[in-house]
């Protein structure tokens, strides 16, 4: 995939002064993480909201700001609940050298012979896995062939996914990513995700942190 870089500057409004900013078609954000103190900063909406479409969550971009580039992931993205517009972003900047923890989105592709030939029902389970990693392995999503699934019952499990090298799995085994029943989806059952404990914690890369913009009016 192509670099995305994201040209920031430096944000002095921040509250809810910054829907004002927001009218004149700049994107308030905040970029923080890896020995680096929080820095309000605003973006282009146009191009940025064009550039972070459909972008995979494991996905590393690179944010100018003002000519210094930060390696980051997003966040989180916040949006208009009516018209979908971006509103805020977070930006977690990584060191490249110190791996850490993100989700990686789970594709499922091809057509189970069960389905197609035995009436069989595709049950899909978790869509996304954690991993650990160091930043430039990240996967953008793991592609799941369900051309193997050949009888009623066959299923694919988290113990099935093949990752690129140097990436680990965090989520337990037996949890399910696809499975081929005749039975009612609420009635196949989904492993819950455990995490592995690790002597050294990695950076964890989540959903959920909010700046000083999170109480103000959503437009």
């Amino acid at each position: 995939m192509e670099e995305v870089i994201l040209k920031a500057s430096r944000r002095n409004v921040i509250g809810k002064q910054v829907s004002a900013i927001r009218r004149e078609g700049r994107l308030p954000a905040v970029i923080y993480g890896h020995r680096i103190d929080p820095i309000s900063i605003e973006l282009n909406l146009h191009d940025a909201s064009k550039s972070l479409t459909g972008l995979a969550p494991s996905t590393l971009v690179t944010v100018d700001l003002e000519g210094e580039t930060h390696k980051a992931l997003v966040r989180e993205k916040q949006r208009n609940k009516i018209t979908g517009m971006l509103l805020h972003v977070d930006f977690m900047a990584v060191s490249m050298m110190e791996k850490l923890r993100a989700q990686v989105f789970v594709e499922l592709v091809g057509t189970a012979p069960a389905v197609k030939e035995m009436s069989g029902v595709l049950m899909s389970g978790a869509n996304e896995v954690g991993v650990e990693s160091l930043p430039q392995d990240l996967p953008e999503r793991l592609v799941v062939d369900l051309a193997g699934l050949e009888k009623i019952g066959d299923g694919i499990y988290v113990r099935d996914l093949v990752v690129p090298e140097g990436v680990k799995i965090l989520d337990d085994p037996d949890t399910m990513i696809a499975l081929v029943t005749t039975q009612a989806a609420e009635e196949v059952e989904v492993a819950p995700v455990v995490e592995e404990a690790l002597e050294e914690e990695p950076e964890v890369i989540e959903r959920g942190k909010k700046e000083e913009e999170e109480e103000e009016e959503k437009e």
